[in-house]
């Protein structure tokens, strides 16, 4: 039988997957976790609005009953054209084909050299390190000599403006005002500032212009102060410092501000679009090889009206995947293979309880409406009947109660200052 590996237990990887699993071919999963993460609700996590078991779900279980799948706990490390390997750290593997559907990772830009001192929200490592940061700071505030080092030890900086940074924003002004008076009395809330700055001038770049208004006004409500058209050039773990030489002083900056994708060693530079996503053509396939095809954020299909490649969205993913495991049954049948077409299915951002914004391609909604479309597409895309009925009990208690457990402390993350 052909062997296909895939490099990626993402949206593309377990879609294509799952089309390929009933063909006769063997198919190798390889990701470094051995869990698949619904990234779109990992701030609910950061947040304690759901629990880490919610959002993530087994590779291995999610298999059980596909016998030509077999998965590996691995990290690539570089791919051999010539021959056909992966080098990994498990071993040398060989394949047939080869799809590559990494994903991204995160950005820091100019924050490289303080990225120990930053929270990015990408993993569920990441989610854990925010939530347990956040309370350990506000035990430390109880402890602080005056009421300026409490409010540096409690103020919230959120560094993109994007939908994660505004939802991670909306949830934390939903505890500071629903749910922190109850646990710590005795703190002052009145001084916490949660600031959301964001490079451009307006929030949600990749949504409409109304959808943009829509959430800068939830957010102000909600007691949120944003900054547009603010870039941040440093952090020193107590300042915040901006492009115009102002500071903002905080103990807490939460990172959601850019991703790359994954770059693999071994890929010809003759692969690589700017920006080091990976050359696809129509068939999602590299340029100037016929075993090795990418699908996802890693990929870049390029066309008139889309000159810089596909948005770095799931249903992107998800649509690649379904046509190239299509693709590979014709490609095996000696048949001409189909081009691939995107079809827009929107996008969405939820900004606390009742708010949301959704753009679909020919409606557009914002308020309460929204916010069920926005709950019900994430409840059914999540993997396995029990984190959709959990997860759906979680967010119908709190449409009644704001109140959220928001857990132990696991220090995970330790800062150097």
């Amino acid at each position: 039988m052909k062997k296909i590996v895939i490099i990626g237990c993402g949206f593309g990887g377990l879609t294509l997957a799952k089309r390929l699993s009933k063909q006769k071919v063997e198919i190798l999963l390889i990701d470094k976790n051995n869990y698949h993460t619904f990234q779109p609700l990992l701030y609910q996590v950061a947040t304690g609005g759901l629990e880490a078991e919610n959002i993530a779900y087994p590779v291995r279980k999610i298999f059980r009953n596909h016998k030509n799948v077999i998965f590996r706990m691995s990290e690539v490390f570089s791919v051999n054209e010539e021959t056909n390997t992966l080098t990994t750290n498990i071993g040398e593997i060989t394949y047939d084909y080869l799809v590559i559907a990494t994903g991204t990772t995160n950005n820091f830009f100019n924050f490289e050299k303080v990225k120990d001192k930053i929270l990015p929200l990408k993993t569920l490592i990441g989610a854990f390190n925010i939530r347990s940061f956040f309370m350990q700071n506000l035990e430390r505030s109880l402890l602080a000599k005056n009421a300026e080092d409490q409010a540096e030890i409690i103020n919230v900086a959120v560094i993109g403006g994007g939908p994660a940074g505004i939802e991670v924003a909306g949830a934390i002004a939903e505890m500071k005002k629903y749910v922190l008076p109850l646990d710590f009395p005795e703190l002052d809330l009145s001084t916490m500032n949660i600031v959301l700055f964001e490079a451009s001038d307006r929030l949600l770049a990749v949504m409409s212009d109304p959808a943009s208004k829509h959430a800068y006004k939830y957010l102000k409500n909600m007691g949120i102060t944003i900054k547009l058209s603010t870039p941040v050039k440093d952090y020193d773990g107590k300042h915040l410092i901006l492009d115009d030489g102002s500071t903002f002083k905080t103990d807490t900056v939460i990172w959601t501000a850019g991703v790359k994708p994954v770059k693999l060693s071994g890929l010809k530079e003759t692969h690589y679009h700017p920006g080091n996503r990976l050359k696809v053509d129509e068939f999602n396939r590299l340029s100037e090889s016929k075993t090795i095809f990418a699908i996802g954020d890693v990929a870049a299909y390029v066309s008139p009206e889309h000159p810089k490649g596909l948005p770095m969205l799931a249903p992107v993913a998800i649509q690649q995947a379904k046509l190239l495991a299509n693709n590979f049954k014709l490609m095996w049948a000696g048949k001409e293979l189909v081009p691939f077409t995107y079809k827009n299915k929107g996008v969405m951002a939820t900004i606390g309880r009742k708010r949301a914004v959704v753009d679909f391609p020919k409606w557009k909604f914002h308020g309460l409406f929204a916010w069920f479309i926005w709950m019900f597409i994430h409840i059914m895309s999540l993997i396995g009947f029990r984190n959709r009925v959990v997860t759906l009990i979680n967010w119908s208690l709190s449409y009644f109660n704001y109140d959220k457990p928001l857990g132990i402390i696991i220090p995970l993350f330790k800062r150097n200052d």
